[in-house]
């Protein structure tokens, strides 16, 4: 994959998004008989964005250059897009502006943020960023995803663990889900960031060696990641049911902090003091050693 098509992202997006609502949805009549097309027609997604069918024909066809905010939030509107997908629609409007420039993706963190995550000593923490390559860790993160780390290869990428590593089947209890998470993350990073070289080449990687990952890919979806549950497998103390909270990090763009924890009194809270037991024996290498 050499460069991501622009026109064809916006054209693909738009149209799955109107693919999936039906006129008895958007409120409109279905007037009957035979549809030639699956969900809203472009004529009535115009209607509903209040703008004309040669307007919303040119932007569906990727021209986004110019589209104003106003026309955005009503054609986000009139396509029900949630929070994430009206994100990328915006960010692909941005990308079609001719002074869109490249915006650098860090591979590391400034000292201060490691030293907040070695403070963290009770739960696995580590930053990412935007592309999931993992850039810092604690030293029970690194114990917490050793099977990540085990491929050599620097800086570990979770998406590409997920997807091209055995092993993640495994690791991931939930690991359709996750697999479905990670393509959709992924995604809407390409949005924010469509000309980062090193994420055309792990997208181009992924599409190449991963059916799986075609397919969510060609969806379109997007996705955020903030909070919620994740199940774990663990070579060492088996299985962990986690609590994750995922916050962007203000001083640091691009770069989130990623924390699991366990309520008190749960086979998982004792799971994790096994695993930092377990964690003190082990000589991890230091993030600036390894790049993650």
């Amino acid at each position: 994959m050499g460069e991501i098509d622009q026109r064809a992202e916006v054209r693909e997006f738009l149209s799955s998004r109107r693919a999936r609502i039906t006129p008895e949805q958007a409120g409109l009549p279905a007037y009957g008989g035979n549809r030639r097309v699956k969900g809203l027609r472009r004529e009535e997604v115009a209607l509903l964005a209040g703008v004309s069918i040669d307007y919303y024909v040119r932007m569906e066809r990727g021209n986004l250059a110019g589209a104003s905010d106003s026309v955005l939030d009503a054609l986000s509107r009139a396509l029900r897009l949630d929070e994430a997908e009206r994100e990328h629609l915006f960010a692909l409007a941005r990308a079609a502006h001719p002074d869109a420039r490249r915006r650098p993706t860090a591979t590391t963190v400034r000292p201060a943020v490691q030293q907040v995550l070695d403070a963290i000593s009770d739960a696995p923490a580590w930053v990412r960023n935007g592309r999931h390559d993992i850039v810092a860790m604690n030293r029970l993160g690194r114990a917490l995803y050793a099977p990540v780390l085990a491929d050599p290869r620097r800086p570990a990428n979770t998406t590409r663990f997920v997807y091209l590593d055995p092993a993640a089947r495994e690791f991931f209890v939930d690991w359709d889900r996750i697999a479905n998470d990670a393509a959709a993350m992924l995604r809407l990073e390409a949005g924010r960031n469509p000309h980062d070289r090193a994420l055309i080449e792990l997208v181009g990687e992924l599409s190449t060696r991963s059916e799986v990952f075609r397919r969510r890919w060609a969806s379109h979806d997007v996705q955020y990641h903030r909070s919620g549950q994740k199940r774990l497998r663990h070579p060492v103390v088996g299985q962990l049911d986690l609590n994750f909270e995922s916050m962007e990090l203000p001083s640091e763009p691009g770069l989130t902090l990623n924390v699991y924890t366990a309520a008190a009194g749960t086979p998982t809270a004792d799971a994790l003091k096994m695993l930092a037991s377990w964690a003190a024996t082990q000589d991890f290498a230091q993030p600036e050693q390894t790049g993650c």
